[in-house]
């Protein structure tokens, strides 16, 4: 019995503390008083109850703009979206401190988080890499623009992350041209990859799908383009195997060779 009471007090309480909790909340949300609805939303904050945090802010973001106190209110306010999960509006808000209060105490850490939200919202390499861009940018202009900042070795560390990311959605592409068949595409995807990502871990592998991709268009193409696009994949060869004279793709690269030496009647 003893037991069940307590139950009941307990569960009556909480009930008691939710309520009083709604009530105050419906409080701040008619009140016109802006310093109240500024240290409540502070509170929710702090509390990490995001969800009143964001009602709250919303509600004086735009009164406190051109006041003194409209950094503040925008820095908690992306802060708030940033701790609930919404990463595309808390960036918005974490910009828009920095765009228009360059001398806040908040701007360092407002440009950090916002390059951070988008690095947070960088999919998988398989799929559109616009957020991966974003963050990459948003972290190489941190650091050009807070050189010193303790935030600088985690922006080096991320923007490697994000570049073998882009490398690997790069290499999918090329290979996806070169899979279909699609080799003029191909060999043009194939170099801008190896260009804009000379340290890439496929770089063995994207190098011989150059050399076959540049066999294969020369041996499919017209009489009088064969010459040429022949004698590109002879420069092709050559580069592969100075590069990679041992490669594991050495037997086939060398097939190729033996092919287009004939074709040229070398």
């Amino acid at each position: 019995m003893r037991k069940n009471n307590l139950y009941i007090l307990l569960t009556f309480g909480l009930t008691l503390l939710i309520l009083a909790s709604c009530s105050e909340y419906e409080k701040v949300l008619k009140s016109t008083d802006y310093s109240y609805k500024y240290r409540k939303a502070l509170q929710y904050y702090e509390k990490k109850d995001y969800a009143r945090a964001i009602t709250v802010f919303e509600q004086i973001v735009n009164f406190y703009r051109a006041t003194t106190r409209g950094d503040s209110v925008i820095y908690f306010y992306a802060q708030s979206l940033y701790g609930d999960g919404d990463y595309t509006m808390a960036a918005y808000y974490f910009k828009e401190l920095s765009d228009n209060y360059a001398r806040s105490p908040f701007v360092e850490e407002s440009d950090f988080l916002q390059g951070y939200c988008y690095y947070l919202m960088s999919p998988r390499p398989s799929l559109d890499q616009e957020n991966t861009n974003l963050a990459k940018s948003a972290f190489q202009k941190f650091m050009y623009k807070h050189p010193n900042s303790k935030y600088v070795q985690e922006c080096k560390r991320i923007i490697q992350e994000l570049d073998e990311k882009l490398a690997t959605k790069a290499y999918l592409n090329a290979r996806l041209y070169y899979d279909l068949g699609y080799y003029k595409a191909a060999i043009i995807a194939l170099r801008n990859c190896l260009n804009d990502y000379p340290n890439s871990p496929y770089r063995e592998e994207l190098m011989f799908m150059l050399l076959d991709a540049q066999y294969q268009l020369a041996d499919n193409s017209v009489e009088t383009k064969k010459k040429e696009r022949f004698q590109n994949t002879l420069d092709e060869y050559y580069s592969f195997i100075s590069e990679y004279p041992q490669s594991k793709y050495l037997k086939q690269a060398e097939k190729i060779y033996q092919k287009t030496k004939n074709v040229l009647g070398i």
